[in-house]
């Protein structure tokens, strides 16, 4: 469906006309970018989440190396412009990103780490509350998807977005991309996109690329198995996410070794 179509779609139902039937039909047609067609060697769980273990990503050039392979495989525009600039996974310090966190006697080790930031795929997700379209949606395994036909622009997830995960195309993207992958459809100028915890490898059986370029930083399991990767190294360690206190319920932790005092 294309942007005048949707434009058409919302005509009708701003006037009460099949508004819903139109758009219950788009949402069975499988139009959806976070819904893939399953095949046998699908990754599945009850909750996706992500820990990141900080004390094994020891350099901003650790960082650099996942978000170029994630931002290589998804077609995220390579932008030199602060302001048009597209970002699915970065590098912040302590400081910005647990901004909610005052401690003026942070030891220089957890003062100077490198923290991957990204979508938090939210367990309580504000953006999926106030998308008037239903373009970004949660999943049942717990993934905050996009729906790039169904975003009009209006740019009320980022604002609601208390992360600042998201970014938006003022330009079109498709210029500024060196080699595109095939796989991985391109976005166009007007919609916001963001980190989609690789929904397309999960159905094939594969981790997201993060986790694979991260050499053991990035784990990524079902936080509702116990037995998963990811609960066991939250069971043995001191873990933080990211504004808590927000009631989101973020399923990105962050592991920091030494426990809470080096908080």
């Amino acid at each position: 469906m294309n942007r005048r179509d949707f434009l058409k779609v919302g005509a009708l139902t701003a006037a009460g006309i099949g508004g819903t039937i139109i758009f219950e039909g788009l949402r069975n047609s499988g139009a959806q970018a976070g819904v893939i067609k399953e095949s046998n060697q699908a990754l599945k769980a009850k909750h996706w989440g992500m820990v990141i273990d900080v004390d094994k990503l020891k350099s901003p050039e650790d960082i650099q190396r996942i978000a170029e392979a994630c931002h290589k495989y998804h077609n995220v525009p390579d932008i030199d412009d602060p302001d048009n600039e597209i970002k699915w996974i970065w590098r912040e310090d302590f400081e910005h990103t647990f901004t909610e966190l005052d401690n003026p006697y942070l030891n220089d080790k957890i003062k100077e780490a490198n923290f991957p930031v990204l979508c938090n795929h939210c367990e309580n997700p504000v953006c999926v509350r106030v998308c008037p379209t239903q373009a970004t949606f949660k999943r049942d395994d717990g993934i905050v998807a996009m729906d790039y036909h169904r975003c009009i622009g209006c740019r009320f997830c980022m604002t609601a977005c208390p992360f600042g995960a998201r970014s938006f195309n003022f330009v079109d993207p498709r210029s500024h991309i060196k080699n595109v992958n095939t796989e991985i459809p391109t976005r166009t100028q007007g919609v916001v996109e963001k980190c989609t915890f690789c929904v397309e490898r999960l159905e094939k059986g594969l981790p997201p690329v993060c986790v694979e370029a991260s050499n053991g930083g990035i784990l990524f399991g079902d936080l509702n198995d116990p037995e998963s990767d990811v609960r066991k190294i939250l069971t043995g360690n001191f873990a933080i996410r990211r504004k808590e206190e927000l009631g989101t319920g973020p399923s990105i932790y962050y592991v920091i070794r030494g426990g809470k005092d080096s908080a």
